[in-house]
């Protein structure tokens, strides 16, 4: 859609960004870090969240954050959206109050919400997750079925639209675009983290996973086969059941620990040896690099994304064989010194630092009406 220069564009410099978010999963953590950094370099942020609210424990997080506005919008997100037009709607919205808080910029953390709008800013589309490279990755297939072929549809149209578009690694830019076409560079910034502080425990001989358990793309189910070829606990964090509250998947043998908060994941983190990842898909896997931030050895499924960045850094197995699965986490556990210590070696090379300075970036150039070409 047609865009204006927007206030930044007008004096040539960027004060201030609409960013878009989800209070679920790694979006939420993804948004804070970049909202932090953001403000550290004197930007403020507007951060508007579609979907369930913050609880009271992330706004407390999002409050300590300087300069940071956080906006419970009640909107659909694209996964709860009833169809095209309720998207369109929302992006709608959201145009309005990137107009009411005089942003330079917007981020947008789905290129659905570039689709069709016709946003007075110049619009950073940022590629968390994505229906249609989901489904090719998990269900080896490109036709989908109506319900996600219309949401992948609609996110194909905003990569065409926006102004950048962003994904976290080069095997996901490369899916976007085999799937979409969408005849345009799509740039590569990495996620980052700053990695928690860690206090001094034992580690016990504990495999731990965490994320979307009802996700087939995290494949939570491998890993429940798994446990019954092993000796040691194994322990999953997330949820079980789907933001609709259906049932996504029942644990066996896995431990099940629920959604936890990040002061309680971490002290998993601290004390298990092996994080487990036997995911079909990933865009990126925030969790990981927590993981490994913390010094967690690391047993990871060989997909593209997670080849990409922890190649030579984690053993490797193939998602869909649970003794392989098995196999390697008692390797790890056998000798996981090492191992952790190549993992945190490689996690320095994805700090929080990098992917605000390269974010600030292009923000900067949207804002000074460069294009922007993929790295």
């Amino acid at each position: 859609m047609a865009r204006g220069n927007g206030a930044g564009g007008a004096t040539g410099g960027l004060h201030r960004i609409l960013l878009t978010g989800e209070a679920a999963g790694g979006v939420w953590s993804y948004s804070l870090e970049l909202a932090g950094g953001l403000a550290a370099a004197g930007i403020a942020v507007v951060l508007a969240v579609l979907g369930p609210p913050p609880s009271a424990a992330q706004m407390a997080e999002a409050n300590a954050i300087p300069g940071l506005w956080v906006v419970p919008t009640n909107l659909p997100a694209v996964a709860s959206a009833a169809d095209p037009e309720a998207l369109r709607s929302t992006g709608a919205v959201l145009a309005g109050l990137a107009q009411r808080v005089r942003a330079d910029t917007v981020h947008l953390h789905t290129p659905a919400l570039a689709a069709e709008v016709a946003w007075a800013q110049p619009v950073l589309a940022v590629v968390h997750a994505d229906f249609g490279t989901w489904w090719d990755a998990v269900h080896r297939s490109t036709a989908l079925p109506e319900a996600l072929g219309w949401r992948a549809e609609v996110i194909g149209r905003g990569l065409a639209e926006a102004d950048a578009v962003v994904a976290p690694t080069r095997s996901l830019a490369r899916a976007l675009s085999r799937r979409y076409r969408p005849g345009r560079s799509i740039a590569v910034v990495p996620h980052g983290r700053t990695p928690r502080p860690m206090p001094s425990h034992l580690r016990q001989p504990v495999v731990l996973t965490a994320g979307r358990l009802w996700d087939e793309g995290k494949n939570i189910a491998a890993l429940d086969r798994a446990a019954a070829l092993l000796d040691v606990p194994v322990l999953a964090a997330g949820p079980l059941r789907t933001p609709d509250g259906e049932a996504g998947i029942a644990l066996h043998l896995a431990r099940p620990l629920g959604v936890l908060d990040p002061l309680t994941l971490a002290a998993h983190m601290a004390t298990a040896t092996v994080f487990a990842a036997p995911s079909r898909h990933e865009a990126f896997g925030l969790a990981v690099l927590e993981a490994a931030q913390a010094g967690m050895a690391l047993a990871l499924a060989d997909i593209p994304a997670f080849r990409e960045l922890w190649d030579g850094a984690a053993l490797f197995f193939d998602p869909e064989d649970a003794e392989r699965l098995a196999d390697v986490v008692r390797r790890l556990l056998a000798a996981p010194a090492g191992h952790a210590a190549r993992a945190r070696e490689r996690a320095e090379r994805y700090p929080a630092s990098a992917m605000v300075a390269a974010t600030l970036g292009l923000h900067t150039d949207l804002v000074r009406g460069r294009s922007i070409l993929c790295a």
